[in-house]
């Protein structure tokens, strides 16, 4: 299943993150994609809070330390693949060990290291509209994520 909406503001953007964060379960895997600029972090700060952390810890881009750890109803791994070349770097660095384990894995630049994600991902994919849009997608072959996807179409009112 695959939905596209425009959100046309921040706090859409903030709550369909915040949404995500409340439904994800160990071993969840949600890869953000899109363009620098076009909102990554800012979703998985909304996530992370939906996940429970907490909002007085700053959830911020890993992209130079590749991986931030932050505790919520979850443990949450954030991840940033843009530094690294390929798979091999994941598999290197033992980034895979995230994937399906005991918390929630978010990946910004996913793109660098597909083969190594499971099947059962949520690929949200946002893209730069203006200062306060973005265009934004969600789109999983896996039957849980499925559903969710529904419920946030149907919940949120997105079309």
């Amino acid at each position: 299943m695959k939905i596209q909406f425009l959100s046309s503001s921040l706090a859409t953007t903030l709550e369909v993150g915040k949404k995500l964060g409340s439904y994800s379960e160990p071993g969840d895997v949600i890869c953000l994609g899109g363009e620098l600029g076009s909102g990554k972090t800012t979703l998985a700060q909304a996530i992370a809070e939906g996940a429970g952390v907490d909002q007085r810890q700053y959830v911020n881009s890993p992209t130079f330390a590749v991986l931030h750890e932050y505790g919520g109803r979850i443990p949450i791994y954030h991840m940033d693949f843009y530094r690294l070349g390929s798979s091999e770097d994941v598999l290197a660095l033992g980034l895979d060990e995230y994937l399906c384990g005991d918390g929630l894995a978010l990946i910004e630049w996913f793109e660098r290291a597909e083969d190594v994600l499971p099947e059962s991902v949520l690929v949200v994919h946002l893209s730069f509209v203006n200062t306060n849009s973005r265009a934004i997608s969600l789109h999983s072959s896996d039957y849980r994520w499925q559903k969710i996807i529904g419920e946030l179409k149907t919940t949120l009112n997105l079309s």
